[in-house]
């Protein structure tokens, strides 16, 4: 969170990927530092304390921290005014609504530009339509998705929309005789065809389906505002179930490799992308989620676009290990298992060959003693690349896990 504080300052905008519903958090700035303004965010007093008694010690506490740092009312404010802040809720209307399936409704330049990264893009939405719909959404077994991906494909090569309704109609009355090396009505046949486009004719008709909302547009997110505040883009979906972030993230994070492959080489940041609690979206080898291919390629390539990534995890030993080997700056907190601490400390360890360089047994103990918001510093960048290094006290105030009706609020009370 202080990361993010510090890019938002520097004017550079920030796309927050948020899992667990804390990311919010960034838009909890209170300029006075006054209990009144902690008070309407304290839920019902616990522990004995009224939560008028809650906010004043949080006040408080904030107060003094921020002052022991050098900062207090006047850095709050300034970030506070100079950010764009935009929370993303795919699949309810907490906060601004996606559009789930908008990678359909328009064609896209990227089929001309770059065919592999829309045909990625394509086949993450397709899976997300077959899980609303409760199909198999893996493009490598299921004949519906191959079917809706081929003919999505056509259309939007042709300059044309794919729409659910398009794609249904399709799927009735096939524009294609053959698919691959076998007859239509042979890979799927007509009876197969008639279930598919009744399930889809489902989900339209449905009024749970949410057609509005905003499209998956990353170059729109972060394009420089006339006001001049700096965008700070939050897709957040913590409300989401396991499967169902994977495919919405899948898409998003093909939207931003396709953004960031767009833009002209630079060494400067032009934009920051943070996915906090990484577990599960980047595993090793085998596990392929949707997140996973554009993680890889954003780790190995977005740097050259000057666009900056930031995994965090409690769970290093589930990231894939192209991941760690990409990453030129890492911040390790207390590490409290023996696993965790082995598969971070040979590389941190190594990072330096002079004489002085801390050794492998004394790192991992290191580690193991960290007090809170102490990080041991790899920076590959620098020399020594070896730092211990304190976070400062967070200009936002750190609540913790947002729900629903707290986005609703955030939504409702900010420009």
């Amino acid at each position: 969170m202080v990361l993010v504080e510090e890019v938002l300052r520097a004017r550079v905008p920030v796309v927050m990927i948020d899992v667990k519903g804390d990311l919010p958090n960034i838009l909890l700035t209170f300029p006075g530092l006054s209990p009144d303004e902690f008070l309407p965010w304290i839920p019902e007093g616990h522990g004995g304390q009224t939560p008028a008694e809650i906010a004043g010690a949080a006040a408080e506490r904030w107060r003094n921290g921020l002052a022991g740092w050098g900062l207090g009312t006047a850095e709050i404010r300034a970030l506070r005014e100079g950010i764009a802040p935009r929370v993303f809720t795919p699949g309810t209307q907490a906060g601004e609504p996606l559009h789930l399936l908008s990678a359909f409704e328009q064609p896209s330049p990227l089929w001309q530009a770059d065919p592999e990264a829309a045909r990625e893009l394509l086949r993450a939405a397709v899976s997300l339509l077959l899980r609303l719909i409760g199909r198999d959404p893996d493009p490598t077994r299921c004949r519906d998705h191959v079917v809706l991906s081929v003919f999505a494909e056509r259309r939007l090569r042709a300059g044309k929309p794919a729409d659910v309704a398009t794609l249904l109609a399709d799927v009735q009355n096939p524009p294609i005789e053959v698919l691959g090396a076998m007859p239509m009505d042979e890979f799927l046949p007509a009876k197969d065809r008639l279930s598919l486009a009744t399930t889809l004719n489902t989900l339209l008709a449905s009024p749970t389906f949410g057609h509005g909302g905003w499209a998956f547009d990353v170059a729109e997110w972060l394009r420089p505002r006339e006001d001049r505040r700096t965008p700070a883009v939050i897709v957040s979906v913590a409300h989401l179930d396991e499967d169902e972030r994977h495919l919405v993230l899948g898409i998003v994070l093909e939207q931003v490799l396709a953004w960031t492959r767009g833009q002209t080489g630079t060494r400067h940041l032009r934009a920051l992308v943070v996915f906090d609690e990484v577990y599960g979206f980047i595993p090793p080898h085998p596990k392929n989620p949707p997140t996973k291919r554009p993680l890889v390629s954003l780790m190995k390539q977005a740097r050259g676009y000057g666009v900056g990534m930031v995994l965090a995890t409690q769970n290093p030993m589930d990231l894939d290990y192209r991941t760690l080997s990409n990453a030129g700056i890492w911040c390790a907190g207390r590490l409290s298992t023996d696993a965790d601490r082995q598969r971070v400390v040979e590389a941190m360890a190594s990072a330096s060959d002079t004489p002085d360089a801390i050794g492998a047994a004394e790192l991992a103990d290191v580690l193991k003693r960290l007090a809170s918001r102490w990080f041991v510093l790899r920076n590959v960048h620098r020399e020594p690349p070896l730092a211990l290094m304190q976070s400062r006290m967070t200009l936002s105030w750190l609540r913790g896990p947002m729900t629903r009706g707290d986005l609703r609020r955030l939504h409702a009370g900010r420009p």
